[in-house]
């Protein structure tokens, strides 16, 4: 399932990441692989979003979710 899938209040596991050329900017911002996240708030028109992920929150656009594979916890 991707991120982007996700709603307010659900917690996940990140698997993978679906695009390599993302993934490194992705890993530097603390998007790891086995990092749990928490789906904060989504934008009044759904874009970006706010998630918690290793103690701290972090704004995404949809286009950048789409790429981040996770399972629900």
């Amino acid at each position: 399932m991707k991120l982007s899938d996700l709603v307010v209040g659900q917690q996940a596991t990140i698997i993978d990441f679906s695009k390599d050329e993302i993934s490194i900017k992705l890993m530097e911002m603390g998007l790891i692989p086995g990092e749990i996240i928490y789906i904060e708030k989504f934008a009044p028109l759904g874009d970006p979003i706010s998630i918690a992920v290793a103690g701290y929150s972090l704004s995404l656009r949809l286009n950048e979710a789409e790429n981040i594979m996770v399972e629900l916890v």
